[in-house]
């Protein structure tokens, strides 16, 4: 078993994904081959249009593949049932998407350990302080959600993927819906989430000056992966994302 920090955390080898049959057949993802590095901070972006959102729903188990294979771990995806594959999601992976998508009448605290609630499994309390901690969340605990900023919604949402302690947390656009100081929040604290805590975090996003908080950038074009980027910066991000537009163009 790799130790925190190294190995692959999710990988897939020509996964492909098609919607529609015929004249309506659309190519969401055209055999991509990809390597989540564990305890690292991957964003993917790319054009509207490019599959990364897709990309990350396949490697989440949260969309099927039209074929190739998909990893968590040393777990294939593409093999399991829909019982072992919502197990699998449960225990390895953590979710944080645009939409909060926490439970009105519930507290924060209650949000947090919900799945794991759900789930029949008492929460390691340890971690779970140093996770509430760590995004700044302890004297909102007993707060509903009509109570909390958009920004202390999303901490809540963050700190819910990160309680079960998961291999993997997959990050949807997660600052789209908040203003800039609030999204700044929450990006800093899913990169405490992986420097201080040791996660390993695959986001989707937009805007460069997010990416730019990540160690990796993967862009995607037309359903597949066309460049990487380490040790990525906001105005290398625009400039990557330029030339995109720019090949559209011509």
């Amino acid at each position: 078993m790799s130790t925190p920090g190294t190995g692959v955390a999710a990988r897939a080898d020509g996964l492909t994904k098609t919607y529609g049959t015929g004249e309506t057949r659309v190519v969401a993802l055209d055999a991509v081959d990809a390597e989540i590095e564990r305890g690292r901070f991957t964003a993917v972006m790319g054009p509207s249009g490019s599959g990364k959102s897709t990309l990350m729903h396949c490697l989440a188990g949260l969309d099927s593949v039209t074929s190739g294979q998909v990893w968590v771990g040393d777990t294939e995806l593409t093999g399991l049932n829909e019982r072992a594959l919502t197990r699998l999601r449960r225990d390895k992976i953590g979710f944080m998407f645009q939409a909060f998508n926490l439970l009105p009448t519930l507290n924060a605290a209650e949000n947090i350990t919900l799945p794991m609630d759900i789930a029949g499994r008492k929460p390691d309390q340890e971690w779970l302080d140093r996770v509430i901690d760590t995004l700044g969340l302890r004297d909102r605990l007993k707060h509903r959600p009509a109570q909390l900023s958009g920004g202390q919604q999303q901490r809540v949402a963050c700190a819910r993927a990160l309680a079960s302690r998961p291999e993997l947390i997959f990050a949807d656009e997660p600052t789209g819906n908040l203003d800039s100081r609030a999204g700044a929040e929450v990006l800093r604290f899913l990169r405490d989430a992986v420097d201080e805590l040791g996660q390993t975090v695959v986001m989707v996003t937009h805007d460069p000056g997010a990416a730019a908080r990540a160690d990796l950038v993967l862009f995607l074009a037309d359903g597949r992966i066309v460049d990487r980027m380490d040790r990525p910066t906001a105005e290398a991000v625009l400039e990557r994302l330029k030339r995109f537009d720019g090949l559209r163009k011509s």
